[in-house]
């Protein structure tokens, strides 16, 4: 029996700048399941880098909080208790638009990748479009 923690993972920062803990990494973990899952927190007032992964595609689940969602040319309010699905190659990044932490579950299939993503610094500004 596979059984793990937040607690156990240490916060990193992401390539697009969110807090992250890596809860299941079929890699690391020797799990027979194509999908990562991490916890992402973006603080009040705070955005991700637009970034894409190239391959796989991502599901946000939201536990906390409110932000705007850009996908693509599109964009949504979002808050705890909603789920959006990002395809693969698409350009994406999020926004806190509240005043507490923005915290959601990333579920990404195939698991993510280093190499899966790229971080866009010149496709536009980390606060704004």
């Amino acid at each position: 029996m596979f059984v793990t923690s937040l607690e156990e993972h240490p916060e990193i920062v992401a390539g697009d700048g969110s807090l992250l803990r890596e809860i299941l990494k079929p890699a690391r973990d020797g799990l027979a399941v194509r999908y990562s899952l991490a916890y992402a927190r973006v603080p009040p007032g705070e955005s991700t880098f637009p970034h894409r992964l190239r391959e796989s595609a991502e599901v946000y689940f939201f536990l906390c909080g409110q932000g705007r969602m850009y996908i693509g040319d599109e964009e949504a309010n979002v808050h705890a208790g909603q789920a959006v699905y990002i395809p693969p190659g698409t350009v994406q990044y999020i926004e806190n638009t509240g005043c507490e932490d923005l915290i959601f579950l990333c579920i990404v299939d195939p698991a993510w990748r280093p190499e899966d993503e790229e971080v866009l610094t010149s496709w536009g500004h980390r606060n704004g479009r």
